[in-house]
């Protein structure tokens, strides 16, 4: 699905969809009942130009808006039916519970991936990759200064001393993705991390988020993660921005103003690329 996407679309964008209502433009703004309405928007005004899209359950489930993601995975489905969706989810649980997690992502809303926590080990993931076609996305390097915490301190282990993050992709790579259903997020705020990952994982998409209000560098995220030859990908790279395409403009031209932003961001990609 990110092949077709990427090839049909031109793209290694994806939006993000992190619904905000006290940031919502014009006439919407701080009504949580006109979620639905302001992602649908978004959603038609970038279908054309993204390789993936990226709810955000959180910005949903603080107000009450189950509901209104259950309509707009539906409506994404109509409207981007060639679009992969990853909920965003970073779920971490035990088997029984991560059954029911995956249920959730998987069944409820109909995902085509969702993102993970593999702090927990290989058995709090293992019930996602059961959904045939479905696929996981494991936390790495992740795009927040926190993230050095625990990601970047050392292991001991028979073959060095890997930081965190480079045992995960490790893991990733190789042992946990029998059925190839595994990517990493790894930050845009760490290009020289995204390299890394890269080189130790070298088949596996990478979702990085942080280009755009985080300050990640377009440029040189696609040199340090992206591969392909003659221009054709190997290793497929999902570049996320949320709030930077989402709230391009404080009024109700928010979706045209969205779209050019969308637009921007996705040339930017590609001239990269090339």
């Amino acid at each position: 699905m990110l092949a077709a996407a990427e090839r049909q679309n031109h793209s290694m964008l994806c939006v993000g969809l992190d619904p905000d209502p006290a940031k919502f433009p014009g006439r919407l703004q701080g009504d949580a009942g006109k979620i639905y309405d302001f992602c649908a928007a978004i959603v038609d005004a970038s279908a054309d130009l993204v390789i993936a899209f990226k709810p955000q359950i959180a910005y949903f489930a603080a107000h009450r808006a189950e509901d209104q993601l259950e309509r707009l995975m539906a409506h994404m489905r109509r409207a981007a039916p060639g679009v992969p969706i990853i909920l965003d989810a970073k779920r971490g649980d035990i088997g029984s519970t991560a059954a029911q997690y995956a249920i959730e992502a998987f069944e409820r809303y109909g995902a085509d991936a969702v993102t993970l926590s593999p702090f927990m080990g290989f058995d709090s993931v293992q019930p996602y990759l059961t959904y045939h076609g479905k696929g996981a996305f494991l936390l790495c390097r992740t795009s927040n200064p926190g993230g050095d915490d625990l990601q970047n301190q050392r292991l001991a282990s028979v073959d060095g001393q890997p930081l965190l993050y480079e045992h995960i992709a490790r893991l990733a790579q190789g042992p946990w993705n029998s059925n190839g259903q595994l990517g990493l997020v790894v930050g845009a705020t760490y290009p020289a991390e995204i390299e890394r990952v890269r080189a130790m994982a070298p088949t596996l998409p990478l979702l990085i988020p942080g280009v755009g209000a985080q300050g990640g560098d377009a440029v040189a995220t696609v040199g340090a993660g992206w591969r392909g030859l003659d221009g054709v990908t190997l290793a497929p790279i999902i570049v996320n921005s949320s709030r930077a395409i989402l709230y391009a403009s404080s009024g109700d031209d928010f979706a045209e103003a969205a779209r050019r932003e969308a637009v921007k961001t996705r040339d930017v990609l590609r001239v990269a690329r090339a």
